[in-house]
């Protein structure tokens, strides 16, 4: 009786977590369908998951139709490249608050956090206006600009830092290791997990930035995916291209779909490792 019961509790969980994945998973599911079919077909068959056939001409005539290549590789330019400065930056940061002794280092690392309670819109404007005042408007040192610095991959590092036994330290001074060498032969082979994990916030979160890049990018030179999205669906929308518009979305979230599919084992370790819950 007890193992039945088992049995039917664990089928309804089942069947609970399969309706949840399906519901999640519809906008994906027909944002592909739409994809593949011709304009004629979506409008005539609007509740078909399944198309006719196979059809890539959605995706040639999209990445014709703006130049998806630059916004690729503008996108690519600033989000690794926004995350090699903010590895220095966080780690040098994280180590000096975790290991290192200086007068007010409390006081100094709590003012430090509050850039987690305030909100990136509401920075907007002195940001815009400094970055115009260096002249870096429309390029992508603005876009990456107010981003050099993060209070959230400083404060996971330092409780990772500070997490690490004092022996690994005294090993590093007794073989003659300055500071960097400490942290860089001591310190970051221990908290790659931790590494990693803010490396996909980081790029993930960078990836899909929209506003800011908005408000600093004024040509193809240096929009990113998301920007270049939108100027394609307002250019779409009049003409009710939705087939091409869900080609050109799906190309621009494509990367990080994969990229999940591929190392979801090694994201969610990574999570798991630094303490940090999705």
């Amino acid at each position: 009786m007890v193992e039945r019961k088992n049995t039917l509790t664990n089928i309804l969980k089942y069947a609970i977590l399969i309706i949840a994945s399906l519901i999640i998973l519809f906008p994906l599911l027909w944002m592909i369908s739409v994809s593949f079919k011709t304009k004629l077909e979506l409008f005539s068959n609007p509740y078909d998951i399944l198309p006719e056939q196979i059809n890539l001409d959605n995706y040639i005539t999209a990445w014709g139709y703006a130049p998806f290549g630059s916004y690729y590789i503008n996108t690519i330019v600033i989000s690794f490249g926004l995350l090699f400065i903010q590895i220095i930056t966080v780690t040098m940061a994280a180590f000096a608050f975790a290991r290192m002794e200086f007068p007010g280092k409390n006081l100094l690392f709590i003012l430090f956090l509050t850039q987690l309670m305030i909100t990136a819109q509401s920075t907007i404007y002195p940001n815009y206006m400094t970055v115009s005042r260096l002249g870096l408007l429309d390029t992508k040192i603005g876009v990456m600009l107010p981003y050099i610095a993060s209070a959230m991959g400083t404060f996971l590092l330092r409780q990772a830092f500070m997490a690490l036994p004092l022996s690994l330290e005294d090993a590093g001074k007794l073989d003659g290791c300055n500071i960097l060498q400490m942290i860089v032969h001591v310190f970051i082979p221990q908290v790659k997990s931790s590494l990693l994990a803010f490396a996909i916030m980081s790029v993930t979160n960078h990836w899909n930035e929209f506003l800011w890049p908005l408000l600093v990018t004024e040509s193809d030179n240096s929009r990113p995916l998301t920007v270049g999205l939108t100027i394609f669906a307002q250019q779409a929308e009049g003409g009710a291209e939705w087939s091409l518009l869900m080609a050109a979305t799906l190309m621009v979230s494509l990367p990080l779909l994969l990229a999940f599919l591929i190392f979801q084992k090694l994201f969610v370790q990574a999570f798991v490792s630094s303490g940090l819950k999705g």
